[in-house]
C-alpha cells in the first residue's frame, strides 16, 4: 500500500451476504456502491449535502471508474479511504480506495462531480466554503 499519499476519510462499511456473485466473491456492481457511500460522506464532511436542502446547489457525478485489483470475500468489513485530487472552478475530483478486511488494497476508484445549479440546470462555481472545508479536511491548499 502507497503509505505517501494521505486519504484522511475514512468509511468503515459491512461486506453483505447479498452482495456476493455466483462465483463466491463480491460483485463488481457493489464495489461502486461502496464508493458511492464514500463520495457522500465526504460531502457530508464538507457541508455541502445540508447547504443543498436551502440552495438546491450541489454536487453531481460527471464520471466515475474503479480499477479492481483483488477480489473481496463475505464476510469481512472494509474500509473506503478517500482523499480530493483537484478543486477546479465548477468542478473537482475525489479519489478512493477500497481496502480489504486484511488492510490491502482491493480497488481504486477515481470521481469527477460538477458542482450543479439544480434551480438553473447548469454548473456552477465551486464555493469558497466547499473549498475551506475541503483544505481543513485535507490538510493542503487547493
Amino acid at each position: 500500500m502507497d503509505n505517501t499519499v494521505i486519504f484522511p476519510v475514512k468509511l468503515s462499511l459491512r461486506l453483505d451476504w447479498s452482495e456476493m456473485d455466483l462465483f463466491g466473491h463480491i460483485n463488481n456492481v457493489a464495489y461502486f456502491k461502496y464508493i458511492q457511500a464514500s463520495r457522500v460522506h465526504y460531502w457530508e464532511l464538507t457541508g455541502v449535502a445540508a447547504s443543498f436542502e436551502q440552495t438546491r446547489v450541489g454536487p453531481i457525478l460527471l464520471s466515475t471508474n474503479c480499477q479492481f485489483i483483488t477480489p473481496l470475500h463475505y464476510p469481512g468489513n472494509i474500509v473506503v479511504e478517500a482523499r480530493m485530487e483537484f478543486i477546479k472552478n465548477t468542478s473537482f475530483g475525489i479519489h478512493h480506495r477500497i481496502l480489504s478486511p486484511d488492510g490491502q488494497i482491493a480497488a481504486e476508484a477515481h470521481d469527477v462531480i460538477v458542482n450543479y445549479d439544480f434551480n438553473l440546470s447548469e454548473k456552477t462555481p465551486v464555493s469558497s466554503q466547499f473549498r475551506q472545508a475541503v483544505e481543513e479536511i485535507e490538510g493542503r491548499v487547493f
